[in-house]
């Protein structure tokens, strides 16, 4: 789930923290870096780990990249971009509903499984992947709060693309 995770993370942690200077690289790839880990490692793997939601979708990986960042960064700038990727790391578990797979979002402490995706290969898992209607509705609903900041945003000027790419800002102020 694309477009969920990208939008939805960057309205869910834009609202919440109402922060317009929240650097949206570094939160984006927070809250896609869990999917990027697992599911190449999960497809391959499928056979023997029956699951494709593995360690990167567990509250621990989550909160020792927050320790991480609080540990070797000092306040300020470089602070507040790594804290992005870890708190979109958060919104990606919330985004998940991964509190509903116990094994997996509390991994390790409830042992070394993670909760099983349900089919049997690999080709059942897409299979009922993409034809999953709330999936669907998740991506589309994703991929028009990306378009609606998009064209707030006004992304489409190249100047204001270079912005997002070197500041991880755009100019969209946040309601009150």
């Amino acid at each position: 789930m694309f477009f969920w995770h990208i939008g939805g993370t960057i309205a869910l942690i834009r609202y919440a923290f109402r922060d317009e200077r929240m650097d949206l690289r570094f939160l984006v790839l927070g809250a896609v870096v869990a999917d990027l880990v697992d599911t190449p490692i999960g497809l391959l793997g499928y056979g023997s780990l029956g699951a494709v939601r593995l360690g990167s979708h567990s509250l621990l990986v989550a909160s020792v990249v927050m320790v991480v960042v609080v540990a070797l960064t000092r306040r300020g700038r470089p602070r507040r971009r790594w804290m992005a990727l870890a708190v979109g790391m958060l919104a990606h578990l919330v985004l998940d509903a991964m509190w509903a797979d116990q094994e997996t979002f509390l991994w390790p402490f409830l042992g070394w499984e993670f909760t099983a995706a349900g089919p049997a290969t690999v080709g059942g898992y897409l299979r009922e992947v993409l034809t999953n209607p709330v999936m669907w509705a998740g991506e589309l609903a994703g991929f028009v709060y990306l378009a609606w900041l998009w064209k707030r945003a006004g992304l489409g000027s190249a100047a204001a693309r270079a912005t997002l790419w070197s500041t991880g800002r755009i100019d969209v102020p946040i309601g009150r």
